[in-house]
């Protein structure tokens, strides 16, 4: 079977931490996650699918959820109620996109689980903190929309929001449902940044974590070294971030150490995409590596020879 990125792709994937693929998702099963989306609403929201006047975030009070498996606040819209259906496990991984992800990572990979645990059914990873991709999640990370900011907003800049995530893993994609335009909040990253951070970090695949506790509740979360954040800011001031906008079947894969942000929407409709992590088999031996060592060790030769 023949492979599907070219010698090219495969180099600018490793020299920019990112590759956008065009037209990889299903169309039809892209119309039923969008149909997901909106299913997921209360029969007497204010915002209507059929009435894009009503799309303009923030979301009202009486829309706002903070339920994890159906989150709806303020400008972000997150589904993950259906992560592990057997439609969202088709659409994002698809016999084309995990051929991709076997190129760049090599090895056995991790199989999704149809009817499995749901990213977000556990709660948030600490009290008031984020959702926690790799807690007790068998299948995709769920369908994220970003609502459009009103005309009259301003811009923010995307640095605000610019981070790299925690939990381990070491492949992901963002995969459009439906067209996203410039300035329409697409998935936006920091090329080259996973090659800056990648010896930053304490650990190789994941960040060290400070547990909560009821009675020492001020410190918690995630740690990230002084030479991280020192790096994390440099990269915020010399290079120019990438916003990814594109059309309903494409797909961003993006190197787990890669810094990126949602954008914010200042087009007139909403962003509408699948998030979902890929890794090997052996992930949970690998991220006991030093991340001194060659960032490169663990995924395909084919990358490795590059």
């Amino acid at each position: 079977m023949a492979e599907l990125l070219t010698t090219e792709q495969l180099g600018f994937f490793k020299e920019t931490g990112y590759l956008i693929v065009p037209s990889l998702l299903d169309r039809a099963l892209c119309a039923k996650a969008r149909d997901l989306l909106w299913a997921s609403l209360p029969e007497d929201a204010d915002i209507r699918r059929d009435d894009p006047g009503s799309h303009i975030g923030p979301f009202p009070e009486k829309d706002v959820s903070e339920d994890p498996l159906n989150w709806r606040v303020g400008f972000r819209w997150q589904i993950r109620r259906h992560s592990t259906d057997e439609d969202m496990i088709r659409l994002v991984y698809n016999d084309r996109l995990m051929r991709i992800a076997k190129q760049l990572l090599g090895g056995e990979l991790r199989e999704p689980v149809a009817g499995g645990a749901r990213m977000g059914s556990q709660g948030p990873a600490w009290p008031n903190g984020p959702i926690d991709p790799a807690q007790n999640s068998e299948g995709i990370r769920g369908i994220y929309a970003t609502l459009p900011f009103p005309d009259d907003a301003a811009k923010a800049h995307p640095d605000s929001n610019a981070h790299t995530d925690g939990h381990p893993f070491m492949l992901s994609v963002v995969g459009l449902i439906d067209d996203c335009p410039e300035g329409g909040g697409a998935f936006t990253v920091w090329p080259g940044s996973h090659r800056r951070l990648f010896h930053k970090c304490e650990m190789r695949y994941d960040k060290p974590r400070i547990p909560f506790y009821d009675h020492m509740p001020s410190y918690k979360g995630l740690l990230e070294s002084k030479t991280y954040l020192e790096e994390l800011t440099k990269i915020l001031n010399d290079t120019e971030p990438v916003e990814c906008s594109g059309n309903a079947g494409d797909v961003v894969f993006w190197h787990h150490r890669m810094v990126h942000c949602a954008g914010e929407n200042h087009s007139k409709v909403i962003r509408q995409a699948v998030l979902g992590d890929l890794n090997r088999e052996d992930l949970d031996n690998l991220r006991l590596g030093s991340p001194e060592a060659d960032m490169w060790q663990d995924w395909s030769t084919a990358l490795q020879n590059l």
